[in-house]
């Protein structure tokens, strides 16, 4: 069935894309396996090809489009590459939509023009040690000053992709104790400047996958937060948080269809070369039939990633809609790449091949954005059970 979701304009955008990521990206990837990251400069690279502006208002230097679709394409052109872009898919898709959303005309001047140019690149830090998906559980605070002009930051972060290169970072802390009826109450978010005295880039974590992208440790010991740097109203952070998790789910869900995609041309790639026996792989009934149930699925997760796209693009993708996409495609994206593995034999191992790579990168799929089994139960609270 032909695809109706991407145009003229997102075709182009893609050819666009995939040169600069076989001239840009491919030749160094390895170095940037190797180092478990990829260098700050690169992130410049990325502004001048203006994805960081796509959905930008023009007046802070952006295009102004009002759109996932490019968004989609970088996935599925990164997993076809076999690489992927560090933590810059956070910046994007992950903190731009509380500046967009919160920042006030005075805020939104400050962050974004900088946020274009990726002279400020930008984290999210909501997980801490021992709290995982229960964020109304987090005990880093942020106390009022005296005299009202600032904020006292103390605590801690984890897990926080792009924290080794961020500018800023979106912190939520408690700027409240939470009430007897509602737990959630008094969380706050403060875009934090990472050059403020007391706050700290702890471990970069050692991580299975996604090698490429610099997760860390953060912590804060009095760091002082102006009170312009407060995102939205005092205390209503988990709520803000909650209204982005259709869209950040969303991400994970297409991603994990990119990769599915991906691997099952990976393998076809593999099977078709390698021989055995005196025949090639592909030559086997059991390989037909093995690549066959993969692209059925990735078939399914295809349309399931394009119409949850849809519904998010009108603003109609409800947070049931896009855990059941989430839940779907990373399930299909393990299954089919744990084949597409198989298929490659020994050499699957290896992470010279790119299947290797896959995955593991995919395997943290199921895990963050809300693990599998939260995914559920929000769709069994959706169903009324």
């Amino acid at each position: 069935m032909r695809r109706t979701v991407f145009n003229e304009d997102h075709e182009a955008f893609r050819e666009t894309l995939r040169a600069f990521i076989e001239a840009e990206v491919v030749p160094v990837h390895d170095e940037w396996f190797a180092a478990g990251q990829v260098p700050r400069e690169f992130y410049y690279k990325l502004a001048e090809l203006g994805l960081f502006g796509i959905s930008v208002p023009e007046e802070f230097g952006g295009a102004g489009i009002e759109s996932h679709k490019f968004e989609a394409v970088q996935y599925e052109e990164t997993a076809r590459a076999g690489v992927t872009f560090g933590g810059s898919g956070v910046h994007v898709l992950l903190a731009l939509p509380y500046i967009k959303a919160l920042g006030t005309d005075e805020q939104k001047k400050r962050y974004l023009e900088k946020f274009v140019s990726a002279e400020e690149m930008w984290a999210l830090a909501m997980t801490e040690p021992g709290t995982g998906s229960d964020l109304a559980g987090m005990k880093t605070t942020a106390k009022l000053s005296e005299d009202g002009t600032h904020y006292v930051l103390n605590g801690s972060k984890t897990f926080i992709t792009g924290g080794v290169h961020a500018d800023r970072v979106i912190v939520c802390a408690r700027t409240s104790a939470p009430t007897a009826e509602d737990r959630r109450f008094g969380i706050s978010l403060f875009a934090v400047d990472t050059k403020s005295e007391g706050y700290s880039i702890g471990r970069k974590l050692d991580k299975l996958g996604l090698r490429t992208s610099d997760t860390a440790e953060l912590a804060f010991v009095d760091v002082k937060v102006p009170v312009e740097d407060l995102l939205g109203e005092e205390n209503k952070g988990f709520y803000y948080l909650g209204s982005n998790l259709p869209s950040e789910r969303w991400g994970i869900a297409y991603g994990a269809y990119a990769q599915a995609k991906a691997a099952v041309r990976f393998a076809k790639e593999y099977v078709q070369d390698r021989t055995v026996f005196g025949k090639t792989v592909a030559s086997f009934q059991n390989t037909k039939f093995e690549l066959a149930a993969c692209q059925a699925e990735v078939d399914a997760a295809e349309a399931v990633a394009d119409r949850a796209l849809e519904a998010l693009d009108r603003g109609e993708l409800t947070a049931a809609e896009a855990a059941s996409a989430k839940l779907f495609n990373t399930e299909v994206a393990h299954r089919v790449i744990d084949k597409c593995l198989q298929l490659h034999g020994g050499y699957g191992f290896m992470n010279e091949y790119p299947i290797a790579r896959l995955y593991a990168d995919n395997r943290v799929n199921r895990i963050y954005g809300g693990t599998s089994e939260v995914m559920k139960m929000i769709i069994a609270k959706d169903m009324g059970l």
